[in-house]
């Protein structure tokens, strides 16, 4: 019985020394992470920021009544090119019945004042041939007869522009709408038997229609109080448009709004920047456009990629790790560097490294064996 256990005792202990030996193999049989190094190097470095915003004219003009009534008739449609004079619209008078009454009676008035002055003036002239009258008061009574004649021309011609816009009924009529500038119909807000208001000190009156022109284009947009204090006056913009794939225009910044505007707890200013427009690109007014403004540019500087970046847990200054002896030896130490400006890929390095300083890649992590990625496959499904 002795035998029985002590040869049972020999037998797992040689098992046991199998399986820890197995162990050690495997686990030993792990490659270990090799960090792999990077040199700084001579570069440049751009610091931009994107305002949002649009392509719209320079100049858009609305052109609006010089008299109340109805659209009668509309001679054109958006998108058509004018030329300044061109007949757009034409606006059917609805007189106010009182003031056509009051015209109405000046008329009148006036026909009977001149009735009156002219049986004065032609008993007179009689006289005044015969030598019974002086020079002087026939004189007088032509003036009055000339005076009451103007009196009824003015009469009449204040009642025709009431009952019809016009006073004679001339190209240049109240009721003819025409383009008082060269350019493309943008909009023609209103339809024919529309009543539309004339546009006068207490009233901008009805828009009959907005022309501007195209080829003069500007971007409008917003940038944040925190990278409008970089922006100057001059700056190139490089606009791309949101409606014209791949289309990438020339602008320049000609104005930054002194007042900014709270949206959604931050501080907007206003920039706008004159578009130069190409001729094989049609830009329509109002395409949403993106502005890239390059704020900071410095050029042949020392950098390093951001990634190679380590910051310190308590201080939150940046440190790079850099290899001690030969890269093979796996040695690193750890440098305090100070940096500069970045571009989200690249950054600036100011001081603490050489271009001969090898840098610790240090976020590189193992590849994944084919073996241990089924297994995480399987837990995943189970």
């Amino acid at each position: 019985m002795n035998k029985i256990v002590k040869y049972v005792l020999i037998a797992v202990l040689v098992l046991g020394a199998l399986w820890a030996a197995a162990f050690f193999i495997k686990s030993n049989s792990k490659s270990s992470i090799t960090y792999e190094t990077q040199k700084p190097f001579i570069s440049s470095i751009e610091k931009k920021t994107v305002a949002t915003g649009k392509v719209i004219p320079e100049d858009e003009i609305e052109i609006k009544p010089q008299i109340s009534g109805i659209i009668d008739k509309i001679y054109l449609e958006e998108g058509v090119e004018v030329k300044a004079g061109d007949l757009i619209a034409k606006i059917k008078i609805v007189p106010n019945e009182q003031s056509l009454n009051q015209a109405r009676g000046r008329v009148r008035n006036a026909e009977i004042a001149l009735n009156n002055v002219k049986i004065e003036y032609n008993r007179n002239k009689e006289l005044f041939d015969k030598g019974v009258i002086s020079n002087q008061d026939f004189n007088n009574l032509q003036l009055q007869y000339d005076q009451a004649q103007q009196e009824l021309q003015n009469s009449q011609a204040d009642y025709q522009i009431i009952r019809k816009g016009s006073a004679g009924g001339s190209a240049t009529a109240n009721t003819n709408i025409r383009a008082t500038v060269t350019g493309t119909i943008l909009e023609i807000p209103v339809e024919e038997g529309d009543q539309v208001i004339q546009s006068n000190n207490f009233n901008d009156g009805t828009t009959i229609a907005s022309i501007a022109d195209l080829g003069k284009m500007i971007f409008e947009g917003k940038v944040d109080e925190g990278e409008v204090g970089k922006l100057k006056v001059g700056t190139p913009l490089k606009i791309s448009l949101g409606a014209v794939e791949g289309a990438e225009l020339d602008a320049k910044l000609k104005f930054i709004a002194p007042k900014g505007i709270e949206e959604t707890g931050a501080v907007q200013f206003k920039i706008e920047g004159d578009v130069e427009v190409k001729e094989d690109i049609f830009i329509r007014a109002g395409y949403s456009a993106n502005a890239s403004i390059v704020l900071e540019r410095k050029d042949s500087i020392l950098v390093i990629p951001e990634a190679l970046l380590q910051f310190d847990k308590k201080t939150d200054k940046p440190y790079v790790e850099i290899a001690v002896g030969a890269v093979a030896e796996q040695k690193f130490e750890r440098k305090d560097i100070e940096i500069g400006i970045s571009d989200g890929v690249n950054v600036e390095i100011v001081s603490g490294l050489s271009e001969d300083d090898q840098i610790k890649q240090w976020n590189k992590t193992e590849p994944v064996k084919k073996g241990e990625e089924d297994e995480g496959e399987e837990e995943e499904t189970e």
